[in-house]
């Protein structure tokens, strides 16, 4: 399980890391990752934001995670065994991502069938994907 400090359980805090992320897809698994290198600049994009949320996303503050697991995925015994299962694969990676980082994991409909290994493997591709910068790995059009 995430100790509390280490959990999203915000709307508005789920909304700033999908808004404001990167967005990265692998197999069953979409991720949003919002680094903290914005901090201590204001946000001009959400102004009527109260501001209690900034306390959210300061640098001494450890990564956090959330997850979004839709109806899409299956009844509520599959979406929370999903959810258990992602859970376990973040914890092990949440030590990685630096200070401040916000992370929320979006089950696809393929997550209900697949395996922890699976799970894992897809996990990692996106975070590896969501870390690389901008424009790094695109063709010019």
């Amino acid at each position: 399980m995430l100790a509390a400090a280490q959990r999203l359980r915000r709307s508005v805090d789920f909304a700033a890391a999908v808004r404001g992320g990167r967005r990265a897809g692998r197999g069953a698994v979409v991720v949003h990752l919002h680094l903290p290198d914005t901090i201590g600049t204001p946000d001009v994009s959400s102004p009527a934001e109260p501001a209690r949320t900034i306390d959210a996303e300061q640098p001494s503050v450890s990564a956090r995670a959330g997850f979004v697991v839709s109806k899409a995925v299956g009844n509520a015994v599959v979406r929370n065994a999903v959810r258990r299962r992602l859970r376990h694969l973040v914890r092990e990676r949440l030590d990685s991502l630096p200070a401040g980082a916000t992370l929320v994991v979006r089950a696809l409909p393929a997550a209900a069938g697949a395996s922890y290994t699976r799970l894992g493997a897809d996990l990692d591709a996106a975070l590896a994907a969501a870390r690389t910068p901008r424009g790094s790995g695109r063709r010019p059009r």
